[in-house]
């Protein structure tokens, strides 16, 4: 009732839009998104002094704020500072801290390669000193060790480190070059992209050692693109596994900084299996090491002593569909916790059919579960050994809201933090004293506050006032949250945006803007601030989103029937909202659409093959269209293994339906994507042609995934998205 209520308020206000300034054009709308988001929280947050402090940007200098006094101090500035030797200006991408806090470490001159990846320069500044001096030329990834000595580097699939106390660097490995298909410290395309991390390599905590990735890529296959650009166009080749491909081989070295001695991990698994993550635990010597079978539903932890080799079996975990050990769409690098002076680790395990954390001892033997319930835990933010206590964010209170509790390692005193219902996006200070809360909700603005661990407010950073003044003062329509059941008996939750000046004696266009894809969460109760939408709304369209079935946040149950048959259960959904949608009286169920990107662009494409009739309209930018042309760590973690799944993998094709499109389709793709390879529009294209069946294409050649590129390939992408909706399914 409360979200039903903050609804019609907003609802309210945005029938009295007359008085208010319209867009004038969808650039004009699509420019808003920034001011409707409004300012976050602060600008590359890191903790610092243990966790005491905190450092962010503000405008070309780096402060530092005491959450204890309140006070903020400056601790660089770019003005004035200029590469060393040279009179050019210093300008760098990002940074990262010391562990003692007396150096930054810069990257500097980026030249991207993957997602996350690229080649860069690293220079050191000493805040006490305030000199900058180079640490790194040409490298994937520099960091300082632990200590303050040392600066590891990985530069050409090489292992480095460079001694602040002899002045030169080391050569750690040597058995790589970036030509020979054999590298160290740095992942392959596939490992980077699926198992969310780019530098493949960890210093000990007692700076003595550096645990790393090795690869050998030379029996996977390579992709190929290019943007066409030139007299000769450049292909680019990276090799990328597919379905049934062979992996890289991997495993993983330790090498003593000091001596240069080096020792390989080797865990019981033979043949194909994935290392997706170590740990170094609180124990001196000790890395901690996890394996996934090729199908990912089976997990083991492995506890190696660096120093001989010698392996024991910590934790093991098997599951019908997969083992998460991460979650793209919440951030969450890791499901497993190893805090420091203590001699126990915790894992997030579903195997209650909700995500809750158990603790552990190093001897492996389970000592409690900590949380309990039908709710999905889904972050942890901190841990205090000294306390006993886990700070966590979870969908208890709604699967539409974060909020965040604590708990003591027993599982007993929880206490809820977060007192504001909504959507709260926590950034918790390394010793827990503290944390960083952004939070919205579908009538409040992004808020950001500074707290302390008892919950308390200490500062409010941002109450994002000019968002507010804005929607006084322009056209606005809000969020509202609403539900439906299936005919199956399964209810499903949703958002809608309805049109400015909304009313419920008229019939409206419907677009169905979805993602939906495993493991993701599209609808939650948080403020909108999508500029596309509301250019729609004010064009008289609803905007509907849905939280269908394969969705985070609803138990295992709900996201886990998609496994091994993608594109069934979601396509369904997607078809139910549009017919639970047709039934409203204020809607044309005669015009509805539905449109995504990546998966959101599969949703679409599988929909409208399988359920023709249900949509007029469908806009899929980038969209996979048979899963055995995308990559094979992702695929299989939701489809199983093709030869065991053969007929899953063929019915979730598109081009297994092609003879049922009835609707209008917009296809838009990048011919320089390497995530959702071309190759699957123009399969589908060639699948729909051979059947007699008509399609429209826009192809912007340079772009990646999404096919935008820059500004005014944005704006055109959105411009032509909207003109298709506005030919095919307002008319």
């Amino acid at each position: 009732m409360k979200y039903i209520l903050s609804a019609l308020l907003l609802g309210f206000t945005s029938l009295q839009a007359q008085d208010k300034k319209p867009y004038v054009s969808i650039t004009d709308a699509l420019q808003s998104s920034g001011v409707l988001k409004g300012k976050a929280g602060p600008e590359s947050l890191n903790w610092i002094q243990g966790g005491a402090q905190y450092s962010f940007i503000s405008g070309n200098e780096i402060h530092v704020m005491d959450p204890k006094t309140l006070q903020e101090t400056s601790v660089y500035s770019n003005s004035g500072m200029h590469f060393p030797g040279s009179d050019k200006p210093f300008n760098y991408q990002s940074f990262q801290w010391s562990k003692d806090s007396k150096h930054l470490v810069f990257k500097t001159n980026l030249r991207r390669l993957y997602r996350r990846s690229g080649i860069s320069d690293y220079y050191i500044y000493d805040v006490a000193s305030r000199q900058l001096q180079p640490a790194a030329r040409d490298a994937r990834s520099a960091e300082l060790s632990p200590d303050g000595a040392m600066v590891g580097i990985e530069r050409g699939g090489n292992m480095y480190v460079y001694d602040f106390s002899t002045g030169k660097e080391q050569q750690l490995t040597a058995d790589s070059t970036t030509e020979n298909g054999i590298f160290n410290g740095h992942f392959d395309w596939v490992y980077e992209e699926e198992f969310g991390q780019a530098q493949a390599w960890n210093w000990s905590r007692d700076s003595r050692y550096i645990a790393f990735w090795q690869f050998d890529e030379r029996p996977v296959p390579t992709f190929h693109m290019t943007n066409y650009e030139g007299f000769h166009p450049e292909q680019v080749t990276i090799p990328i596994p597919q379905p049934g491909d062979a992996n890289p081989t991997v495993r993983i070295g330790v090498v003593d900084v000091r001596s240069g001695k080096k020792i390989w991990l080797e865990p019981e698994e033979t043949g194909d299996f994935y290392i997706p993550r170590i740990y170094w635990t609180s124990n001196p010597d000790e890395l901690a090491l996890m394996t996934l079978n090729r199908a990912q539903n089976h997990m083991k932890l492995y506890f190696f002593n660096v120093k001989t080799g010698a392996r024991r079996l910590v934790l093991e975990e098997g599951n019908s569909t997969w083992v998460a050990i991460f979650n793209f769409y919440t951030n969450v690098n890791d499901m497993i916790y190893f805090p420091e002076k203590t001699k126990d680790f915790f894992w997030v395990s579903d195997r209650s059919g909700f995500y809750h954390i158990y603790h552990y001892g190093y001897d492996g033997k389970l000592i409690n579960q900590v949380t309990n319930g039908n709710w999905d835990m889904i972050k942890v933010t901190g841990i205090d050994p000294d306390t006993k206590s886990i700070y966590y964010l979870s969908a208890e209170a709604s699967p539409l809201e974060q909020q965040l509790y604590s708990i003591k390692y027993d599982g007993t005193g929880k206490k809820k933090l977060t007192a504001v219902e909504g959507f709260h996006n926590i950034d918790m200070s390394t010793n827990t004293g503290y944390y960083i809360d952004e939070y919205s909700n579908t009538s409040t603005p992004v808020h950001v506050g500074l707290y302390d661990s008892k919950g308390r407010l200490l500062k409010l950073l941002q109450d994002n006032q000019a968002t507010s003044d804005y929607v006084k003062t322009h056209v606005y329509s809000p969020l509202e949250l609403f539900h439906f059941s299936t005919a199956d008996g399964i209810q499903l939750d949703g958002s809608m945006i309805k049109p400015v000046n909304f009313d419920p004696a008229k019939k409206y266009p419907v677009v169905l803007a979805i993602y939906g894809g495993p493991e993701s969460h599209g609808v939650f109760n948080k403020w909108a601030a999508g500029g596309m939408q509301q250019w729609l709304a004010q064009n008289g369209y609803i905007v509907v989103d849905v939280n269908n079935r394969g969705i985070a946040n609803y138990g295992s149950q709900f996201m886990k029937i998609v496994y091994g048959q993608l594109g069934k259960w979601e396509s369904n959904d997607f078809a139910e909202t549009a017919r639970y949608l047709a039934s409203l009286p204020y809607v044309d169920g005669g015009k509805i659409g539905i449109m995504g990107t990546s998966y959101g662009g599969y949703s679409t494409t599988y929909t409208l093959l399988t359920h023709p009739g249900v949509f007029k309209v469908g806009i899929a930018n980038s969209p996979v269209t048979d899963w055995r042309l995308y990559d094979d760590v992702y695929t299989e973690r939701y489809m199983g293994t093709l030869p065991q799944n053969a007929e899953g993998y063929r019915i979730s094709a598109d081009m297994t339906h092609a003879a049922g499109l009835k609707d209008h389709l917009l296809l838009i793709h990048s011919m320089s994507d390497d995530n959702v390879h071309p190759a699957h529009t123009m399969q589908l294209l060639t699948a729909l042609t051979n059947v007699g069946k008509d399609v429209d294409l826009r192809i912007y050649p340079p772009g990646a995934h999404g096919a935008a590129y820059n500004w005014q390939s944005y704006l055109l992408i959105s411009t032509v998205s909207f003109q298709y909706l506005e030919r095919y399914l307002k008319n």
